[in-house]
């Protein structure tokens, strides 16, 4: 029985994750040489995707969306999209008659990112969703039922955990080369005027979802806690000292990890010599990377422990020559990913870690508290925003 993982083809009954990709495998396999990609939102980072798209052999653009009828034509025209609409559900029906679509990378403000994701799912379409996938963990959970129930997957853009260092820093982790981590610095210093808050939806809890926890600061973190692992709990600050905003302008945080190391988390826009960095000081030699918003491997460093050096020379040495983060790393991996019929990184399980973060952080900045990871759960007011139902005391001046 053919499976659907494009707009437009009859699709049977959901089955199982491992049935529905086993399905998946067979029709790629036999079916596309390229994958098809169409792009929702044609604003700025938009152009990431389709310049990672038009870079690669494997990869064809077939769409493009944005109410901004005159934006999303340019955009048409500049990368070749034979198709333009001026909405999701109006470019899904053109392509269900014109070969259909694999992948939808979602660009558009963040407040319409788990609607769209779900608009996708629905006709068994995978999503690439930028940062964040859903504004709170309740969205996240209306994700997932629709990423259950279709043919499709919801991927999220996590560009920095494929980097071609950032993976082999991953396997050595893994491998136990670097022993445990002890230490971990995640820093989003980062400096946006009033101006760049003049776009209305920026800074709000309704449509941005937070602050630089949730649209700037949550890149690094994500690829702190791919490389470091699960977190145990968080003890956070938050303020708005600047910024014409609803939301916190700089937060801080203590991380506790799961086997019981501790992390600094700082996420702010207030920063006027911009920097993002990880840092892991780990038993055995302390792994750094520094960059602003793309890394390559010149971009990270290893100080081994006393007498170290020779013990860690090789495994160090193999993890250069993987190429650069960005856009381009993480399509080779969908791509890879469909053709072998399983799921596409970064999958919604693999986010909920991240978004959980965020929320318990603001959780603790709100109450003081320190907050457990599976605290905020259905009964938490942080569970359907990250506001968590009130002005936090910080937000007025408490």
């Amino acid at each position: 029985m053919a499976t659907r993982t494009t707009a437009g083809t009859d699709a049977p009954e959901p089955r199982s994750g491992e049935q529905r990709a086993a399905g998946q495998r067979t029709e790629r396999a036999e079916g596309r040489a390229r994958t098809r990609v169409a792009v929702v939102g044609t604003g700025g980072v938009s152009g990431l995707h389709a310049e990672a798209v038009a870079a690669a052999d494997d990869l064809e653009l077939v769409g493009c969306a944005d109410p901004d009828v005159g934006r999303v034509a340019d955009f048409a025209g500049r990368w070749g999209a034979p198709v333009a609409a001026a909405s999701l559900e109006e470019m899904l029906d053109r392509l269900q008659g014109a070969g259909g679509v694999d992948v939808v990378a979602l660009c558009s403000p963040p407040w319409l990112h788990a609607e769209q994701a779900v608009a996708c799912l629905e006709r068994d379409v995978t999503a690439l969703v930028e940062k964040p996938v859903a504004l709170s963990l309740a969205q996240l959970d209306e994700v997932a039922a629709a990423e259950a129930a279709s043919r499709g997957w919801c991927a999220t853009v996590a560009q920095h955990r494929f980097g071609g260092r950032a993976v082999g820093v991953r396997e050595m982790l893994r491998r136990g080369d670097l022993g445990r981590v002890d230490v971990a610095l995640c820093e989003t210093l980062w400096y946006r005027p009033d101006a760049y808050f003049a776009v209305p939806w920026r800074g709000r809890w309704d449509s941005e979802g937070g602050g630089p926890t949730m649209g700037h600061g949550i890149h690094q973190v994500d690829l702190l806690l791919s490389l470091a692992g699960p977190w145990r709990s968080v003890t956070a600050r938050a303020a708005r000292r600047a910024r014409p905003t609803e939301t916190e302008d700089v937060s801080t945080a203590t991380v506790e990890l799961e086997d019981g190391g501790l992390a600094v988390v700082v996420s702010s826009v207030l920063c006027a010599r911009e920097t993002s960095r990880v840092r892991l000081d780990c038993e055995r030699g302390t792994v750094e990377l520094e960059h602003l918003y793309g890394y390559d491997d010149d971009d990270w460093t290893l100080t081994p422990a006393p007498g170290r050096a020779e013990e860690l020379a090789p495994a160090w040495a193999a993890t250069a020559g993987g190429g650069p983060s960005g856009h381009a790393a993480q399509y080779r991996e969908v791509r890879r990913a469909l053709l072998e019929g399983r799921p596409p990184p970064v999958t919604t399980a693999e986010a909920r870690s991240t978004l959980e973060l965020a929320a318990a952080l603001y959780a603790s900045a709100a109450t003081g508290a320190t907050v457990a990871r599976g605290e905020v759960d259905a009964s938490s007011p942080f569970h359907a925003s990250m506001r968590g139902g009130a002005e936090p005391s910080w937000s007025t001046g408490g």
